[in-house]
């Protein structure tokens, strides 16, 4: 009844979304404030839904390119980031060339879309302080690519614009290698300048996180226009019109609204600093983050343990039953007053 290639996927698991009472969620790396104000201006007359989308999205990529200072022909948008990675996967990687290279420890999309485009993947190990190793992977000399996001989840450890054009030195102009800068404005350097010198270079980004609009699922990508074409020749081979009126309407004004998108980053970096040297002073192992969580170990408790307890209290947090990292969680960033409650709940221990 159904494919072999049905019968092939595994699917990916999102953090989970429960919905028998109320918690804190410290899970799913969302942001903890609302979408600039400007957004609700913008939502149009009931009578222009009636009408399609512009498919070629063409008013958001020229807002991308002015906030990125690139040509619009650099720009892909899709649903939300994971949709561009598809469509990446699907365009650029091809395991007669041999493995995808990733960390180790990474986003676990990676390896669902490999099994769904019948790619083979090989995740190189972290360094001893859980960077990710790109000496290994600037040295592979048959691959099909490599991926990786900047700053890397769950460790939330981030790379230099520096290392990353190292590696691109090194690497062969006719394999792919995608950023996936998802997280990059709460404390990294995006390499999207980098993609004028390098025309194997693709970044990916997301408004889900420092834009606070992960409900309405909007990505893009950055890249030569020879990479952009491909990736809108897999998209129109699907659909033409993946992105509705509204989302491209949401898109552009969070775009414009720059000096509350800078205050909403400020305050999520200000609060990750805070509690995560409130976790230290209480003997936590806290790693060095870049994005808008903190991947950190208890002194005494396990990843599962410290999980279910946190659970216990209408606090979710994720945990990754990982050979490795195991002993840790990840905990997303949320407003003061719901990491102060994370910060005595975990006291009462």
């Amino acid at each position: 009844m159904f494919s072999r290639f049905l019968n092939r996927l595994t699917a990916y698991t999102p953090g989970e979304q429960p919905k028998d009472k109320k918690y804190i969620k410290l899970n799913t790396n969302e942001n903890p404030y609302p979408p600039c104000p400007k957004i609700m201006k913008k939502v149009p007359a009931a009578s222009e839904f009636r009408l399609y989308p512009d498919p070629e999205c063409t008013s958001l990529k020229e807002a991308l390119a002015d906030t990125f200072r690139v040509p619009p022909s650099c720009i892909f948008t899709g649903n939300g980031s994971d949709e561009v990675l598809s469509f990446a996967f699907g365009a650029f990687f091809d395991s007669n060339n041999g493995d995808l290279l990733f960390p180790e420890h990474t986003y676990s999309f990676y390896p669902v879309y490999c099994r769904f485009y019948n790619l083979t993947f090989r995740k190189i190990a972290m360094n001893d302080d859980f960077s990710i190793d790109l000496e290994t992977m600037a040295a592979s000399e048959k691959d099909t690519g490599i991926i990786f996001p900047n700053p890397n989840a769950p460790t939330g450890i981030a790379v230099s614009r520096d290392q990353i054009a190292a590696l691109l030195e090194k690497r062969r102009k006719d394999r792919i290698v995608i950023i996936d800068e998802a997280y990059i404005d709460f404390g990294g350097e995006s390499a999207v300048e980098l993609t004028s010198r390098f025309e194997n270079l693709l970044i990916t980004g997301t408004f889900s996180k420092s834009r606070s609009l992960a409900g309405l699922r909007l990505g893009y990508a950055i890249g030569d226009p020879k990479l952009i074409s491909a990736l809108e020749t897999v998209k129109n081979s699907f659909n033409s019109y993946t992105i509705g009126r509204f989302t491209q309407e949401c898109g552009i004004e969070a775009l414009r609204d720059v000096r509350y998108f800078d205050k909403c980053r400020r305050a999520v970096i200000g609060t990750r600093e805070k509690t995560a040297e409130a976790l230290r002073r209480r003997g936590w192992d806290v790693l060095p983050s870049a994005a808008n969580f903190l991947f950190a170990a208890h002194p005494s408790l396990s990843g599962e343990d410290v999980y279910r307890r946190l659970r216990e209290n209408g606090i979710l947090v994720r945990f990754f039953n990982q050979p490795g990292i195991d002993n840790r969680v990840r905990i997303s960033i949320g407003t003061p007053e719901e990491m102060d409650t994370f910060i005595k709940t975990i006291d009462r221990w």
